[in-house]
């Protein structure tokens, strides 16, 4: 396994985030991995991120209920350093936010504000997933013998459009629609195979056990979640993150699917550029087929 998923994704330099990556998403994403105390004081951060500027550690023990060092023991965990650096860190990328975390409708229409908070997402989602991880990624992909997607409800259409674009490819890969049919699947890959588990909370007891089987059974193994340091990663070779859902936005879910199929929309055409001529070759074969099927 892939053990540098557990690091925290922060690192702190004189105050500074050396990756620049979202604090607030990265909380977002572990919020359900934290312990009670842990969850007092990210769900007090995410509540109102701007108050947290213009406080101090004092001030922020007596309002959210958690000691000192629980709160500098949290900072750390996000990998800032300690108080004083997080609200470095939270001004930075409080100061490049156009939208709140509420819609406004007498500022822009909702048509408007949903776009825009999709774009959020995906710049989000950019900045979470290392330029690294995804080449390792792409690589496992293109080298395995056979591919297996897994994941239940909504997210299987996002499965199952990463099994279309694989195929488009020439890539042997599955999915199967049916939970059983899942397992039974994962019980039957070996060391050439790869495995990817789909889920946006990272707990969907159904994928996380086909990627544990899998995993195993010695197949390399990929998670794409909206849920950092969920169960699902403990599993997961590689771990890829999709950014996290923000529960006070209706359309939320809709933005996580939408950054799940990006990911996977940037390992293709990475996988694709890779093997530039074996794609051309295979787009030309099923472009001359599928043109006859088309209305004059």
């Amino acid at each position: 396994m892939n053990r540098s998923q557990e690091k925290p994704v922060f690192s702190a330099k004189g105050g500074r985030t050396t990756d620049n990556r979202s604090v607030l998403v990265y909380i977002r994403g572990i919020i359900s991995s934290l312990s009670p105390t842990e969850r007092i004081i990210a769900e007090y951060i995410l509540e109102d991120p701007e108050r947290i500027l213009y406080q101090s550690v004092a001030a922020m023990k007596r309002e959210a209920g958690a000691s000192v060092g629980s709160i500098v023991g949290f900072c750390r965990k996000l990998g800032v350093g300690g108080f004083a650096n997080l609200k470095i860190a939270l001004a930075r990328e409080l100061a490049g936010h156009e939208l709140g975390n509420n819609f406004n409708p007498s500022k822009v229409s909702v048509v408007e504000q949903v776009f825009r908070l999709h774009t959020k997402s995906l710049a989000e989602t950019r900045q979470i997933n290392a330029e690294s991880t995804m080449l390792e990624a792409a690589r496992a992909i293109m080298q395995a013998r056979r591919i297996h997607l897994f994941s239940t409800g909504i997210s299987h259409a996002v499965a199952y459009a990463g099994y279309c674009k694989f195929r488009l490819l020439g890539m042997a890969a599955f999915t199967e629609a049916d939970a059983h049919m899942q397992l039974i699947s994962a019980t039957q890959l070996g060391k050439s195979d790869l495995a990817m588990g789909i889920s946006c909370s990272g707990r969907t007891d159904g994928t996380v056990r086909c990627l544990e089987v899998a995993h195993k059974r010695g197949a390399r193994t990929i998670c794409l979640t909206n849920s950092i340091r969920s169960p699902i990663t403990n599993f997961a070779d590689i771990a890829l993150y999709a950014t996290p859902s923000e529960v006070k936005y209706f359309q939320a879910p809709l933005a996580s699917r939408v950054t799940q199929l990006a990911v996977l929309d940037a390992l293709f055409v990475t996988i694709a550029v890779m093997e530039k001529a074996r794609t051309v070759r295979q787009l030309r074969q099923i472009g001359e087929q599928l043109i006859q099927h088309r209305v004059p």
